[in-house]
């Protein structure tokens, strides 16, 4: 018992020094306060913070980390666009839509096939007809607007067609989206701009090194947003095409 005893104290002091172990001054390490994307079935998109952790060795690793995220905001920018009805049938309608299935909320799209009959017409057949009712009662969650009709082997839903009213109030969707998508891509910039100054203030990159970094990073920015813009026009056309 007592040489038990004093295996068990040996283990915790040495748990005990490596959790207090210092740093080597090599490397320089924070976390970064993250604004990414979550899609959401009632066909919002809302900036949520997420810590990410990363060691940056230099200005280099900080513009690649920056342009990654970049663009994924630029995917899950079009990715919710894309749920957005048009007034024409589209499988991408129904892209938010999650279905409680063996006790997990998963992805209409992997466990159905959609397909488009015609112009104003989706078809849902599941590939397990046994969760027919999940899935026309997710579609009427979904905050979709949509009215599924179960005929017991396949599910189809009728596309109505979008008042100028209706229209309008898209349009306004459409452009609140894009400029969530940008205050993203900002705050991005920004988690870079002062990654990018700790190193210099930490004196592992010279000021000449820093400010090229800043410049390429607010390059980047520039490059993304004005991409955003762009899919927001492109998305505002449809919408508005009777």
């Amino acid at each position: 018992m007592k040489v038990l005893s004093a295996v068990l104290l040996a283990v915790a002091s040495s748990t005990v020094c490596e959790a207090f172990a210092p740093v080597a001054p090599s490397t320089f390490a924070r976390t970064i306060s993250a604004n990414t994307f979550v899609a959401k079935p009632s066909n919002t998109l809302s900036p949520t913070k997420t810590a990410l952790s990363a060691v940056f060795e230099s200005a280099d690793e900080i513009e690649m980390d920056a342009e990654e995220r970049m663009g994924k905001t630029i995917e899950n920018v079009k990715m919710t666009l894309n749920t957005i009805r048009t007034g024409r049938a589209s499988p991408s309608i129904l892209d938010l839509v999650q279905v409680e299935y063996y006790g997990a909320k998963t992805p209409l799209n992997q466990i159905a096939s959609i397909s488009v009959p015609n112009s104003q017409q989706l078809s849902v057949s599941p590939f397990d007809r046994s969760i027919m009712g999940d899935i026309e009662r997710a579609i009427i969650e979904s905050g979709l607007g949509l009215t599924p009709n179960n005929d017991g082997d396949i599910i189809r839903i009728n596309i109505p067609p979008i008042t100028e009213d209706r229209r309008k109030e898209l349009m306004k969707k459409c452009k609140s989206l894009g400029e969530d998508g940008k205050v993203a891509i900002r705050n991005v910039r920004r988690d870079g701009v002062d990654a990018v100054k700790k190193l210099e203030k930490a004196a592992d990159i010279s000021e000449d090194q820093s400010k090229d970094a800043q410049d390429s990073i607010q390059k980047l920015t520039d490059t993304y947003v004005k991409e955003i813009d762009t899919i927001v026009s492109k998305k505002e056309k449809e919408v508005m095409t009777v």
